[in-house]
């Protein structure tokens, strides 16, 4: 086992808290009860990616504000006998009736936010079930029990759940009385409000969901039962599903993309994901030496590597069938240094290069043997699209809402198209071995939060949790940046002087919520967890 980027011991950088250790199992979740369900998992026969079924399952529970049964997912998964990183691409498609031309005959000229034609079909339950099968040692009955536990006996709301459950409240209190939305009424705000801080919630209909799927390793939902009632809504209700979208839908296995970034493996999943995002950042700042994080030079190579990266992502990435480079391309050494070239003392409004010339939860795992798991999944936006599928629990993703309906776009909506998808699991290696999960949930905060805790690590040499409550910032567009409270001002300052764009946020979740497992040499599981929200590490 290689040696670690930071001292995990003590070191003066301020941090919230200290990272945890533990040698049998960890679970690394943004809410306590969640990291609860996985160590059950762990102690009751199961690996880590029984784990991360059980916290994934738990969280459409306990966060149902951030993802639900209907979330996409995907997961990075390192099998310790094996010395192998595997990916899979649990985003889901477009259905097949569904394109632009009737999208825009609606009178649109953007694809909607909410109801059902931003909806497409939901990978999460898919990719419950072929974890399990590959990889997981107990069934999906037995990892899966917390979370219908959970849904059928109640859990009390913690206070950034109750806030955000409260902003959602607010934001569809308009869609009060239409048809499609009126479940939605009914499964969140069954008393007219949102619930706050300690109240219990019970979610009947979600735990017979989940026990269904649990059933029949998530049959029931593509195949089955399931299948049915989402036809039925979306036929009666204004969507465009028909029973094959669901029939023909299965999770993708994929060979996760990777840099090299100063002796590490940067590993992602491949685009229509874009943790590619993040690569590219990272393939153009490792051009650069940085002696100190907190310093001008430092801030605005990585917001001007990160500008270039999301002008190349936007501009590049969708389906990877409909893609017109490769992410070999984007990705290429020659690339990233003749981005980097374009660099100026000055901030700049870049736009995509040309390199063939060249609402959201993450969760980690590890258990005794080696094996983890870097795993995120979403509805999107907070609750998604709006629509749950009555009678159910199931709250629907709304990840259409990214696809274009310009048809020279690359992400132009087209049917069986899978998105632009925002959300990305990371993990590091280093000479072929595991050094673990990592990921910062948050849209397109997501990227930015990857670069960020990586070079927290790598350049900076802050352990886990330092590396997560280090103060962040985000870009927003053209040269608008927010920062945390935390940001030096006399920095802040110079940055602004180079024609940075910057405004102080207050609001900690938009930054995003992340959480990681580094494994020591000796096996030992070190963690961090997000300071920003209701997270929590079990471990044993």
């Amino acid at each position: 086992m290689t040696s670690l980027p930071f001292d995990p011991g003590f070191n003066p950088y301020p941090a919230t808290r200290y990272p945890m250790t533990a040698r049998n199992g960890m679970v690394n979740a943004s809410h306590p009860q969640a990291a609860a369900a996985g160590l059950y998992a762990l102690q009751n026969g199961g690996n880590a990616v029984d784990a991360a079924v059980a916290s994934a399952t738990a969280l459409t529970v306990l966060e149902p504000t951030a993802n639900g049964i209907g979330s996409d997912a995907f997961a990075l998964v390192w099998i310790e006998k094996e010395k192998k990183l595997y990916g899979l691409n649990a985003s889901g498609w477009a259905p097949e009736k569904l394109n632009a031309e009737k999208v825009k005959a609606t009178g649109a000229s953007t694809m909607p936010v909410l109801g059902w034609t931003p909806t497409m079909v939901p990978g999460a339950p898919g990719a419950w079930a072929a974890l399990q099968k590959r990889f997981g040692r107990i069934p999906l009955t037995t990892s899966m029990a917390p979370a219908i536990n959970y849904a059928k006996e109640g859990c009390p709301v913690s206070p950034i759940l109750a806030n955000m459950w409260e902003r959602a409240a607010r934001r569809y209190a308009e869609l009060k009385g239409k048809p499609e939305f009126e479940e939605w009424f009914r499964t969140f705000l069954p008393e007219g409000k949102a619930p706050k801080c300690g109240e219990m919630v019970r979610l009947p209909n979600h735990a017979k969901t989940l026990e269904l799927i649990a059933q029949t390793n998530a049959e029931a939902f593509y195949r089955g039962e399931l299948t049915e009632k989402i036809i039925r809504d979306s036929d009666e209700l204004g969507g465009y599903f028909t029973a094959s979208d669901f029939n023909d839908y299965q999770p993708e296995w994929v060979t996760p993309i990777s840099i090299d970034y100063r002796g590490y493996t940067v590993c992602e999943i491949p685009p229509n994901g874009q943790g590619i995002t993040a690569l590219m950042a990272l393939n153009i700042l490792k051009n650069f030496e940085f002696k100190e994080k907190e310093s001008l030079d430092s801030f605005h190579l990585q917001w001007e590597a990160m500008k270039l990266a999301f002008a190349d992502a936007k501009h590049y990435v969708t389906d990877k069938k409909e893609m017109k480079v490769t992410p070999e391309e984007l990705l290429s050494d020659s690339y990233g240094k003749g981005r980097a070239k374009q660099i100026s003392k000055t901030a700049a409004l870049p736009g995509p290069g040309d390199p063939k010339g060249s609402g959201t939860v993450y969760l980690c795992a590890a258990d005794k043997d080696g094996n983890m798991v870097s795993y995120i999944q979403s509805n999107y936006m907070g609750f998604g699209s709006g629509i749950v599928v009555r009678g159910t629990g199931i709250a629907l993703q709304n990840r259409g809402a990214d696809f274009s309906l310009n048809t020279e776009d690359a992400n132009c909506l087209k049917p069986r198209k899978k998105s632009y998808h925002t959300i990305i699991p990371g993990f590091l290696m280093k000479d072929g071995e595991a050094v673990g999960p990592f990921g910062v949930m948050g849209a397109y905060m997501q990227p930015q939060g990857h670069v960020q805790v990586v070079m927290n690590l790598v350049d900076f040499g802050l352990n886990p949790q330092q590396a997560l409550d280090a103060p962040r910032w985000q870009w927003m567009k053209d040269k608008r940046f927010t920062v945390e409270s935390g940001f030096d001002p006399a920095i802040l300052r110079q940055l602004a002087a180079l024609g940075h764009q910057i405004e102080m946020q207050y609001d900690p979740t938009s930054f995003g919520r992340g959480q990681i497992i580094w494994k020591m040499p000796n096996g030992v599981l070190i963690g961090g967890t997000e300071s920003r929200t209701d997270s929590s590490i079990a471990c044993w």
